[in-house]
């Protein structure tokens, strides 16, 4: 299995990063004993390893049979965050259908090895709310020999209500660099917002993260898509529903949700997804 050590190895950038991410929030203390703050002070950190089960609807799976076909599968995620008194971080790796190999011969492909990863961060600029926003996702099918990463720079803002619902917009110029297009691609809006409540003596939070491409690149919907050129504007997203038994153990349900996305062109997808999470911070 030479070939697939070899292509393997060329997603280990962005498992570096968020190994990074990781070690960071691990080592670094947490508050110095000294008077003064240190640049590295943590004021918040998180980190965990997660099993997950993504089940397509019907209705996804029937609309895409033809064009970047969608299967179930199971997959693997490291995650974590940190931040620190001039920005804050976040970042995951997934490992998708860990257990298949490259190809996937009796599924014709659609459950082959894949990984995904995203690293995130606002660097502040001053008191204010405003943040310097940077965005890396990067996707890989081995079997297929496939990938595309997304770049985004741009603007964010960071707020929290009174009531506690916590809320980080952000907006930025995109590019994306993939087999088949590699270049300036319009631009990405989006936010990631959560809320913590208690219900029955138990901890709950509900999280939203969501992604608007618009502008995109003609050369890139017609590449980057199967069986037909995909609309200008793109929606990706998930809302999730968290419940937090234990300071150890988290688990929950995600509404997955995207159009003109994940290399389906002009089609509604949708999927339930089903965690849990062992906490290590």
């Amino acid at each position: 299995m030479t070939a697939r050590k070899h292509t393997r190895s060329s997603s280990l950038a962005t498992l570096s990063a968020g190994a990074l991410l990781a070690s960071t929030a691990l080592v670094t203390p947490a508050f110095a004993d000294d008077a003064q703050p240190h640049p590295l002070d943590r004021l918040w950190s998180f980190a965990n390893v997660s099993v997950n089960y993504l089940d397509w609807s019907n209705g996804t799976e029937a609309r895409t049979a033809t064009n970047a076909a969608k299967s179930d599968f199971m997959f693997l995620e490291i995650e974590g965050g940190a931040g620190f008194s001039w920005g804050e971080f976040y970042g995951f790796f997934d490992f998708e259908n860990p257990t298949n190999d490259q190809f996937d011969e009796s599924s014709g492909g659609q459950d082959n090895f894949r990984t995904a990863g995203k690293v995130t961060s606002h660097i502040y600029l001053g008191d204010s709310p405003l943040s310097i926003y940077a965005h890396l996702y990067d996707f890989r099918d081995y079997g297929f020999e496939s990938r595309e990463q997304d770049q985004i720079l741009g603007l964010g803002y960071r707020t929290t209500f009174d009531n506690g619902l916590w809320f980080k917009p952000f907006i930025g110029a995109a590019r994306v660099q993939s087999d088949s297009y590699t270049g300036m691609n319009g631009f990405m809006a989006g936010w990631v917002a959560g809320y913590d409540f208690v219900a029955l003596n138990q901890n709950f939070s509900v999280t939203n993260w969501h992604e608007q491409t618009f502008g995109r690149d003609d050369e890139y919907l017609e590449q980057n898509y199967v069986g037909d050129k995909a609309g200008s504007v793109g929606t990706n997203g998930a809302l999730s529903l968290w419940w937090h038994p234990s300071d150890l153990i988290t688990t929950g349900i995600q509404y997955r949700y995207s159009e003109n996305k994940l290399g389906t062109p002009n089609d509604y997808q949708n999927a339930m997804i089903y965690s849990v999470k062992l906490n290590l911070l």
